[in-house]
């Protein structure tokens, strides 16, 4: 086992994480509304969320002093961009980035019964007006590690990859939500300009459906698109599969589950911090596995990701 000088660990660069942001409205029924129904709560919650500003909310808390978490995404010109704002100022978030746009900072209206089921509306808004080209050349120069999401549009996410391809940048994508509906040259596209594509089960079974020629298993899918594929598989843990080489399979620790919620952004970010760092591959998802896990023990997305002190004290755990 190789014990990584984890606390001694300096930041290499910046991590752009390039997504979605969303303010979630909750709100608690006895039952669900049916179609002409109207339910009663007796208040709502608000959260700050969206895949994208959950990762980047991870990957800031989990990395070091110094380390800067960019956050490029797009909100609108009202309360809740003024909110999304100043929530990413508390977690230490670079928000110079991000873009206000004429349209409404995108909204997850959530209902959630008595038995714990929801539903889910979400209105994209200001995030389908994300516009890539609009980023600084200059600060693309300055990305190490980038984070992309299936939030925003596209032709977004391929036309930021294709101008992170003339830099350094090691690029993930993390094909979340899944989508089979997608144009299958373009996220062929897409595949072809990105580092590592991680994955759940689901989605990983929605991404072979999308794409123009069909693939056995991650395996064959990491072989033809020659990119490191990691499959995150919930409490049975995660397997990595790279190109020509065995699959590598971890745990990820046995914990009290109170809320699964935002448990795969929180991979997603904390492994961004690691690849920043220049870790191992496998240390890095080992470290954002146990990171991951330690955020379902919980309520909440953002408001249960681990701080660098929770996964210092996990170090034993992740190490490989």
């Amino acid at each position: 086992m190789t014990r990584l000088p984890f606390i001694a660990w300096e930041a290499s660069g910046m991590i752009l994480i390039f997504g979605s942001i969303n303010v979630d409205l909750v709100a608690r029924v006895d039952q669900i509304a049916r179609p002409g129904e109207t339910v009663l709560s007796p208040g709502y919650e608000v959260f700050y969320g969206g895949k994208g500003a959950n990762q980047a909310v991870a990957a800031a808390r989990s990395a070091p002093s110094g380390t800067s978490v960019s956050m490029c995404g797009a909100v609108g010109k009202d309360t809740f961009g003024d909110g999304c704002r100043a929530n990413f100022a508390t977690e230490g978030v670079d928000a110079s980035l991000l873009q206000v746009v004429d349209a409404p900072t995108g909204c997850a209206f959530i209902s959630v019964d008595a038995r714990g089921e929801n539903a889910i509306t979400v209105a994209s808004g200001a995030n389908y007006a994300l516009d890539a080209g609009k980023v600084d050349p200059k600060a693309l120069n300055d990305v190490r590690v980038a984070v992309l999401q299936m939030e925003v549009p596209l032709v977004e996410n391929l036309r930021i990859a294709r101008r992170l391809r003339s830099t350094e940048a090691i690029v993930i994508l993390n094909f979340a939500p899944a989508r089979a509906d997608l144009p299958g040259d373009e996220l062929g596209e897409l595949l072809g300009l990105i580092d590592y594509l991680v994955v759940n089960e689901h989605e990983a079974s929605t991404l072979h459906d999308a794409l123009p020629r069909s693939h056995v298993d991650d395996s064959t899918l990491a072989e033809h698109l020659r990119v490191s594929v990691i499959v995150t598989l919930g409490a049975k843990g995660v397997e990595l599969h790279a190109p020509e080489q065995e699959v590598w399979r971890c745990d990820a620790g046995s914990v009290e589950v109170i809320d699964t919620t935002g448990a795969g952004d929180t991979f997603v970010g904390i492994l961004a911090s690691g690849l920043d760092a220049d870790w191992p591959i496998r240390a890095s998802i080992k470290r954002a596995a146990v990171g991951a896990s330690l955020s379902c023990t919980k309520l909440g997305a953002q408001a249960a990701m681990p701080l660098l002190v929770d996964l210092n004290e996990t170090s034993d755990v992740w190490a490989v």
